[in-house]
């Protein structure tokens, strides 16, 4: 994702109040800062490879908790929760497994609003 496709994403993001709602809390920037952006990196790519990635993930639209880790939460205010919103949000289609290409993606997507959450928390 390029800064201009960045931005565009954000503009976007900003008209929903549902995905506005979320930020990091506390708890899980200390969590960040604990455990350092590598391992909140791999967590990410764990998330998106068991809950995301098959073409039918087990509850799909239910498989992402709302919090309890920092990649969950960036997968909600993201549209990176589940299929449906994958394909509303990014235009990435469901009915089969993702790409490789589209994991970093999504991957890309989340470490960038992590980051962004946690320089604004400073």
């Amino acid at each position: 994702m390029t800064a201009m496709e960045w931005e565009a994403f954000c503009r976007r993001r900003e008209r929903s109040p549902f995905r506005m709602k979320f930020h990091l809390s506390r708890k899980d920037i200390a969590y960040i800062e604990e455990k350092g952006m590598d391992t909140i990196s791999r967590h990410a790519y764990d998330f998106i490879g068991k809950r995301l990635a098959p073409a039918f993930p087990d509850n799909d639209g239910k498989q992402t908790p709302m919090r309890g880790h920092p990649v969950f939460t960036a997968q909600h205010a993201t549209g990176c929760c589940c299929r449906s919103c994958l394909m509303k949000w990014h235009g990435i289609p469901s009915g089969r497994e993702l790409t490789d290409t589209e994991k970093e993606y999504v991957h890309d997507v989340l470490m960038r609003w992590i980051a962004d959450e946690c320089a604004h928390s400073r």
